[in-house]
């Protein structure tokens, strides 16, 4: 099928800045950046309309942009904690998504959406992950988010800056040496 042109609204992320005509997939247009109100369709009154609001949207893109600037100030070094039930090798039983992330962000006392975390894929492990919340297309900051199986760990987890995981190799190790000394034991006194 053949892709559509629409006209950007805003700067989108490996798309183009707003005002920018561009050729996207039909289904991506349509499901995405029409409904998010990120672009409108190239058409003759639409670009007509454009250059009309061109002004306009560009002062409104300002405002939100200063305003995300504000935000990221506040938010600078935001670390967030997720308690999940895990393995002793520190895989998680589920995962954490967006959703968790942004729930926990929001728990923070700072106001965002799901779809603004930038997250490829959950996270499925113990850990300090850092994560990505665009506020703005023009502003994105990192935020620290420390999974563990409870509070007590994620504080261990901070102050060490990597996973409390305990190793199934090291516990084997460990099982197996007291058996080791006693069969020693039991030799040296026959």
């Amino acid at each position: 099928m053949a892709n559509v042109d629409v006209i950007l609204l805003e700067r989108v992320s490996g798309l183009g800045q707003m005002g920018d005509v561009v050729a996207v997939k039909p289904g991506f247009a349509r499901n995405f950046l029409l409904p998010q109100k990120k672009a409108l369709r190239a058409t003759a009154q639409n670009k007509a309309f454009f250059d009309k609001q061109k002004v306009v949207l560009e002062a409104q893109n300002l405002a939100r942009k200063g305003e995300a600037e504000k935000v990221s100030k506040k938010m600078d070094g935001l670390k967030v904690v997720v308690i999940r039930a895990a393995a002793e090798g520190g895989q998680l039983y589920g995962s954490v998504s967006a959703r968790d992330i942004a729930d926990a962000i929001i728990a923070a006392g700072y106001k965002i959406e799901r779809r603004q975390v930038e997250l490829n894929q959950a996270i499925k492990t113990l850990g300090l992950f850092p994560v990505d919340v665009a506020l703005h297309p023009e502003v994105t900051i990192h935020v620290t988010v420390n999974v563990a199986r409870s509070e007590d760990e994620a504080k261990l987890q901070a102050v060490r800056g990597e996973a409390v995981i305990i190793d199934p190799n090291a516990i084997e190790e460990d099982e197996a040496k007291p058996a080791e000394e006693a069969n020693v034991q039991a030799s040296g006194n026959a």
